[in-house]
């Protein structure tokens, strides 16, 4: 074989392995801020360590929007790693599809104004481990309310009182038929200045492809990738494409 080709494959292969490394590194990383819980006790939860706290979790098996998946574990993970790139102090935060609320917590706790939305039947839920977790913790009280991807967003999250400085989500790709009212919700709240970090889980070729839709108004760029979780962290800012009002006139 000619050596120069040898060579491009021998750095091929080594930057494969180099690749897998760290992929298995920051995985176990991520993961190992899970906390084990005692065999003895009166009540089933999830915990975790995030923002120099214990935090803990209460999962609602019956819902599948109120159990814990990965993708929101290698987000919080990152905020907290990354706090002087990423300083949330005192600014505003909205999460889509919280959840069980571990986004949210961590944002608060980190100092962030943070509004925190999912479906009306999980917000009991999501409001009971905001609390829990935050109460006499946070800079500001986090704020709890439903958020239907799509519908009323402009009566409920008004561009002209509700500018965000940056749109979270984790693993909110799931929920396939209502994927366009994902995007549209997406671009209704981001605005000049607003950054979107979106965790995401790679389940079918539909997460693909809502990442090329995606594409097509938002610029991307990938933070993490994780092969050993399928998960990708992304930060992403809208494009500017002659926005319309509700008139259908340009912006």
């Amino acid at each position: 074989m000619n050596p120069l080709l040898t060579q491009a494959v021998q750095t091929e292969e080594d930057a494969e392995t180099e690749g897998v490394d760290v992929d298995a590194e920051l995985a176990a990383a991520i993961m190992s801020r899970r906390i084990i819980q005692s065999l003895i006790t009166v009540e089933a939860w999830e915990g975790y360590t995030f923002a120099d706290h214990q935090i803990k979790i209460k999962e609602s098996h019956d819902l599948y929007g109120a159990v814990m998946w990965p993708s929101a574990i290698v987000l919080c993970y990152f905020l907290d790693t990354h706090r002087d790139t990423y300083n949330l102090l005192d600014k505003n935060v909205i999460e889509l599809g919280a959840g069980t609320g571990l986004v949210s917590i961590v944002t608060s706790l980190l100092g962030a104004k943070v509004t925190s939305t999912d479906l009306p039947e999980v917000l009991s839920n999501l409001q009971y481990n905001v609390l829990r977790n935050t109460r006499g913790s946070c800079r500001h009280a986090p704020r709890v309310t439903e958020l239907s991807w799509g519908k009323e967003l402009e009566q409920r999250f008004p561009q002209a009182a509700c500018h965000y400085d940056y749109v979270f989500a984790a693993d909110v790709v799931y929920c396939h038929p209502y994927l366009a009212e994902l995007l549209d919700t997406f671009d209704h709240l981001c605005q000049d200045g607003t950054e979107i970090l979106w965790a995401m889980r790679f389940r079918l070729d539909r997460e693909n492809q809502f990442v090329e839709r995606f594409q097509t108004r938002f610029h991307l760029d990938e933070l993490y990738d994780l092969p050993s979780l399928s998960i990708k962290l992304y930060r992403a800012s809208r494009k500017e494409m002659g926005r319309k009002t509700r008139s259908g006139e340009a912006a």
